[in-house]
């Protein structure tokens, strides 16, 4: 299935350029609604075809600022290196599958 991996401002680039479905997730540690949506997106990895690039805006502030990232958590879904759809804020795993079924459908 799908993967989680970390990126930052070095790769992100190759890593959102890529063929498949891309999920990337802008959070920061002292951040708790971050914390709480990171198991639901290791489940989606297990469960998908996707990859989850989690990045830490604390660390990597140029990708974030790149997607004028103001909020977080912040979710990017890209396909074929492409931004498909954008959401911010925690949400249930429900909510969050409908949101990725719109699009990887």
């Amino acid at each position: 299935m799908g993967r989680v991996i970390n990126a930052g401002d070095a790769d992100f680039e190759a890593v959102t350029k890529s063929d498949e479905w891309v999920i990337v997730d802008f959070w920061a540690p002292w951040c708790g609604p971050c914390k709480m949506i990171a198991p639901m997106l290791e489940q989606v990895a297990g469960e998908r075809e996707v990859t989850v690039a989690k990045v830490n805006t604390d660390v990597n502030p140029l990708s974030a600022g790149q997607f004028g990232i103001r909020g977080i958590p912040a979710l990017l879904l890209f396909h074929n290196g492409e931004l498909v759809d954008r959401q911010t804020g925690a949400m249930p795993k429900p909510m969050f599958d409908h949101w990725l079924n719109r699009h990887m459908s």
